[in-house]
């Protein structure tokens, strides 16, 4: 096996594995919370494909997307405007390490007071949690920038705007995608936490109305969806990370 068919089997292998321990293990048994895999791989094509997608797949969607959305436009915008200012970044320091520890699962009750039960509060507590790995990433990446590359800039009286999209933005592009996948995680967990509170559809709805009607088998069928999910935008982002910095990887080369 060459090293390109190797690094395309090797990452398929442990989860093949893992299913099929699953299987022979769950296979024939009669535990309540246990079903066989079989019969939640049965609901999960029943339920999934796709006779629930626009009732609770499309909602979850929409929020996550729109909410990382918001969080990668604010989290740059900001962090570009603190890390390029030693004065702002002092200024502001403190309340940003104090809004980092503060929960956002912690706000929801707040926001359904504010907002209400629906959509725009869902992609509200997801930007409340999403924006922070991106927003600190962005400023240490700007803050980052060689000083060799500073001085070219001054000496050459380069505009402020070449100055950002053509030298910082560039330079703080790894770290702010690094920051774009953390956020992606966050914005998966909190999607979910929030439609355990509040909404009326969703992936993390479904799952809570299949635990509290003790439909085990479903319950276990959402919980796969969620993760299948979150693989997948896992590894579209890793597509668009690998094409917006391809120079960067051909710089270290």
């Amino acid at each position: 096996m060459n090293a390109r068919a190797a690094r395309i089997a090797l990452p398929a292998l442990v989860p093949i594995a893992l299913i099929a321990i699953w299987w022979f293990a769950s296979a024939g048994s009669t535990s309540f919370y246990f079903p066989p895999l079989e019969t939640i791989l049965r609901r999960f094509r029943e339920l999934w494909l796709f006779a629930l997608v626009p009732e609770h797949v499309v909602p979850s969607l929409q929020a996550i997307l729109a909410g990382l959305g918001i969080s990668v436009v604010l989290g740059i915008a900001l962090g570009v405007v603190i890390g390029l200012s030693d004065y702002v970044a002092t200024a502001v320091g403190p309340v940003l390490q104090f809004l980092r520890y503060l929960p956002a699962v912690a706000l929801l009750p707040l926001a359904i007071q504010l907002i209400g039960i629906g959509q725009d509060m869902r992609i509200t507590i997801i930007v409340l949690g999403a924006l922070w790995p991106i927003l600190l990433n962005t400023i240490d990446g700007v803050r980052g920038t060689p000083p060799a590359f500073v001085d070219v800039a001054r000496s050459n009286r380069v505009r402020t705007v070449d100055w950002i999209f053509r030298i910082v933005l560039p330079n703080a592009g790894p770290q702010i995608f690094a920051g774009i996948r953390a956020s992606l995680a966050v914005s998966v967990i909190l999607m979910f936490a929030s439609e355990l509170l509040g909404a009326s559809r969703g992936i993390g709805y479904f799952i809570l109305q299949a635990q509290r009607q003790f439909s085990i088998p479903e319950m276990w069928s959402g919980m796969l969806l969620l993760g299948i999910i979150g693989y997948a935008l896992n590894l579209i982002l890793m597509v668009i990370e690998h094409h917006v910095l391809a120079w960067h990887r051909k710089s270290r080369t």
